[in-house]
């Protein structure tokens, strides 16, 4: 057996609201792997890509009991739970697999540059008023980052489908993205 001596970035306790009004917490997702990303529903720019290439994990993944997609957004003030329940019915979305969680701006802002590591911040001079990277982050059971994908990326969206695939296998081997 190899011994792998990794410290992996962590995500710790955190709060929010989805789609259908009910609340979630790290403990939501206690036994699961998935996949959290960062968006904002009137977002011009990448989020539409990212979308449909988060469909593709969905569509992939949705009859799994143990995987869930988190996408935070970075605009609470506009995306309230009403408005992220049109959204996720627009993608044709449904069910518990996958989660559009909204709360406190300083608390997602906070948690995706600390947590997962994604920059996000307002700016007024953006296409939308927002910034923010289009990384995929992919957590394993234990709440431990382990790759990031650009969400924008088909090829890279491919590799993230079969790193979960790998992950569900041999939940301890290492996949660095």
């Amino acid at each position: 057996k190899t011994e792998v001596d990794t410290i992996y970035q962590t995500i710790p306790k955190f709060g929010f609201v989805n789609q259908y009004g009910d609340s979630i917490t790290n403990k939501s997702l206690d036994g699961d792997i998935y996949v959290a990303d960062f968006f904002f529903t009137t977002c011009p720019s990448i989020c539409p890509i990212m979308a449909r290439n988060m469909l593709k994990i969905y569509d992939t993944y949705k009859g799994d009991g143990n995987f869930k997609i988190l996408s935070h957004t970075i605009d609470p003030k506009h995306d309230s739970v009403p408005v992220l329940k049109k959204y996720a019915d627009k993608l044709g979305v449904k069910g518990n697999t996958w989660w559009f969680v909204q709360g406190k701006k300083e608390e997602t802002y906070d948690i995706a540059e600390k947590n997962y590591l994604v920059a996000v911040k307002k700016d007024s001079t953006a296409a939308g008023g927002y910034v923010h990277a289009g990384y995929f982050v992919l957590v394993d059971k234990q709440k431990r980052i382990r790759g990031a994908y650009d969400g924008t990326d088909p090829k890279q969206v491919d590799q993230l489908i079969e790193d979960i695939k790998a992950l569900k296998a041999k939940p301890e081997e290492v996949i660095v993205q």
